[in-house]
């Protein structure tokens, strides 16, 4: 099937266009001529507002009254997928949390299957935990923290599609581990880790490649001792996430890492629970409480529990918040994430060749519309 998207504002991932179209056959974008020399068979779709590459999350626990560790199966993963894509996203990391490894290499299992499935918006798992430090677990359970073993290896690299993420602790774990899962082209962040800036940047050398949700669930910046944010802002060649969601961070904080860092290595995620896309206004999680009220999720004792947040307030948070202009927090919430899981020859884009996996926003950046691979 080919057909012609015409009449939005597009932005390509570099340059805002006007007067464009953009030509999709079977899920790939063909062309983008002027709407003027669209041949006369074409089919024509008219559209109203900012066409833009779809957003991509590498970090989602849930959605859609899901949560990943609950339901470690296809029809959990298409739910969670699904609640995602209503808000532009078309594209995510599942994240499974610290768990067991037998839960793990279910939720491993289970990903195997949805990728070979196709389940529209999935790319591949994270596995955030176990290998973290108990110092800084946030929600996680420590019961279940331990250092990397080579069962656990075995099943992290097992993934023959999509991809795989880890978030451990770089000061619990061997430099030859992660270096191990490197080579297998496992992508290595570091989160919820204590570790010193030497260390973490032993790590950089051995294959890490970026940090998850930075400044959460780390030690801050100090002068004498800058620790994971300071790696994170000083190493040119990793990615950091940032939850923009006036919670997790102050705005002011994520205004200086960016100045620091630049904005072509940050990429916005979501960190997003099960209640995204319901009504709900609790969930369950490792048997503890979590109470969603205005815009935060929390324990009982207020320990921030993920976030209630989805990608297209994310990018509205970094232009509102952040002062972010609009193409550059659209580029975190696509093509960087995209670079991010080496996917930016086929995602991240509006151009020739890329899927045509785009999103649709209007004036407020409300998302209107989505397409996976032009479905």
């Amino acid at each position: 099937m080919t057909f012609a998207l015409t009449g939005a504002r597009i932005f390509d991932g570099d340059h805002m266009l006007e007067g464009r179209a953009v030509v999709v056959e079977n899920g790939r974008i063909i062309a983008i001529p002027s709407e003027k020399d669209l041949p006369a068979g074409v089919e024509r779709r008219r559209l109203e507002g900012l066409l833009a590459p779809g957003f991509i999350d590498v970090q989602v626990n849930g959605g859609g009254g899901v949560l990943f560790n609950d339901e470690r199966n296809v029809e959990g993963l298409r739910r969670i997928a699904a609640a995602h894509r209503s808000y532009g996203t078309v594209g995510l990391l599942p994240t499974f949390i610290t768990d067991t490894r037998e839960r793990m290499a279910e939720a491993v299992a289970a990903m195997r299957q949805a990728l070979a499935a196709r389940v529209p918006g999935v790319l591949g798992i994270h596995v955030e935990g176990p290998f973290i430090n108990p110092e800084r677990k946030g929600v996680h359970n420590p019961a279940y923290m331990r250092p990397i073993e080579d069962e656990d290896i075995a099943i992290l690299t097992s993934l023959s599609q999509g991809r795989t993420l880890v978030t451990l602790a770089p000061e619990m774990n061997s430099p030859e581990a992660i270096a191990r899962l490197a080579s297998a082209s496992v992508l290595i962040c570091a989160g919820h880790t204590a570790g010193r800036y030497g260390e973490i940047m032993e790590a950089c050398r051995h294959g890490l490649r970026g940090f998850t949700h930075l400044f959460n669930a780390m030690p801050p910046l100090a002068g004498r001792d800058p620790g994971p944010v300071g790696a994170a802002l000083d190493s040119r060649d990793t990615w950091c996430g940032i939850i923009v969601d006036g919670h997790h961070v102050d705005d002011a904080s994520l205004r200086v890492a960016v100045a620091a860092k630049g904005t072509e290595r940050m990429m916005l995620v979501t960190d997003a629970m099960s209640v995204t896309g319901t009504d709900l206004d609790r969930f369950a999680l490792h048997g503890r409480t979590i109470y969603r009220k205005d815009g935060r999720l929390t324990t009982e004792d207020g320990t921030l529990a993920g976030s209630d947040l989805d990608m297209a307030s994310a990018v509205r948070n970094a232009v509102h918040r952040l002062g972010l202009p609009l193409h550059t927090a659209l580029r975190m919430a696509s093509l960087v994430p995209s670079a991010f899981l080496r996917l930016d020859r086929d995602l991240g884009r509006i151009a020739p060749g890329y899927r045509a996996s785009l999103v649709l926003l209007d004036d407020a950046l409300e998302v209107r519309q989505t397409w996976i691979d032009g479905e």
